[in-house]
């Protein structure tokens, strides 16, 4: 039978709820528009209790400032782009630096927006987007390289940024970076004490600025301490998969090191795989030292004498360097160096 009532007839969806604007925090308020825009702007001629009033309506009600608007009156986006490494990311390494920049930006106009971009593909092409566009008002980046072009195309074209590690080429930046020179030196002095005496590598890439400054701290270590080089011809770049097989590999030779050290902590998992794979076990046949930004390696084996980078307090530093460079702080005074930091006991 036909039915030809309203009998299950769709009811009309709810409409949308409009975006807050100026004018609603107004209408809450009994406040003229001026009014609010200058209190949520902290103007001087506004009372602490008005601006206190206002800013409260402002959170009850979710307003953010509408960002096209703001850049039609300012010329300013407001953004901080972060342009991120997407590859093998399984050791909380970006999320520790996303985590960092937002602390510093959620008390500020400021947001981040995240450009994720693989190490395999052309890296100007994310930074030429933004410049091109306009799409931020700052911009952070990593893998930093000795002369890297992306620091000279954002130096060129005036555009605030910070970098995540150095450059070598008489450019002078903001930046923040870790001391792999100090890790590499110290990590061959832990294993020395433990009585390791061969002694291999797994290196960042070598079109990296860290590249040289981990080979300079790992060969004075060597020199320092009386150790050798066990060569392991694969870096951290490598997938996963090749630099376990690698390593089982090196562990069943007759060359086999008994200690590594490991720049990359996501790397020392495919590591410690290898060398289980080769029969070999951690604390009794070798010891292996690494860096981690979170502390999961230690989870996982207990024997790896880890080295803490602490990347969320990287993330911190960065995101000020870029705010105080957009405010014209001269890059010079926006730079700075974290050390490694090793657990209590020095083990």
């Amino acid at each position: 039978m036909e039915n030809k009532g309203n009998f299950g007839q769709a009811k009309s969806a709810p409409a949308a709820r409009e975006r807050p604007t100026l004018k609603t925090i107004a209408f809450m308020t009994g406040l003229g528009v001026t009014t609010v825009s200058r209190a949520l702007k902290d103007a001087p001629d506004i009372g602490a209790e008005t601006k206190e009033r206002v800013r409260m309506v402002a959170r009850q009600l979710g307003y953010q400032p509408n960002r096209a608007g703001v850049r039609l009156r300012t010329g300013k986006t407001n953004v901080i782009a972060l342009v991120l490494s997407i590859d093998e990311e399984i050791m909380g390494f970006s999320s520790q630096m996303v985590f960092g920049i937002s602390e510093v930006l959620s008390g500020t106009p400021y947001h981040i927006v995240v450009t994720p971009h693989s190490h395999s593909k052309d890296p100007m092409l994310p930074v030429r987007y933004i410049l091109d566009t306009g799409s931020a008002d700052g911009v952070i980046i990593s893998r930093i390289e000795p002369d890297d072009p992306r620091v000279r195309l954002l130096t060129e074209r005036g555009m605030p940024f910070a970098t995540h590690g150095r450059t070598d080429a008489g450019l002078t930046h903001p930046f923040h970076d870790f001391d792999n020179e100090a890790f590499a030196h110290q990590a061959v002095e832990k294993l020395v004490k433990r009585g390791r005496r061969r002694i291999a590598l797994l290196q960042p890439p070598s079109k990296l600025t860290y590249y040289a400054h981990i080979r300079i701290g790992f060969q004075t270590g060597l020199h320092d301490y009386g150790a050798e080089e066990v060569p392991l011809r694969i870096n951290t770049d490598a997938p996963l998969a090749d630099i376990r097989n690698v390593v089982e590999v090196m562990m069943r030779s007759p060359n086999a090191p008994d200690g590594i050290v490991c720049s990359a902590g996501s790397a020392a998992i495919a590591v410690n795989a290898g060398i289980e794979a080769a029969g070999k076990a951690l604390g009794r046949d070798l010891d292996m030292v690494s860096k981690q930004s979170v502390p999961i390696l230690n989870w996982i084996r207990p024997e790896i004498i880890t080295a803490q980078e602490d990347v969320r307090q990287a993330g911190r530093e960065m995101a000020k360097a870029v705010i105080a460079r957009i405010d014209g702080i001269e890059p010079e005074l926006l730079q700075s160096i974290s050390q490694p930091v090793w657990p209590e006991g020095g083990k």
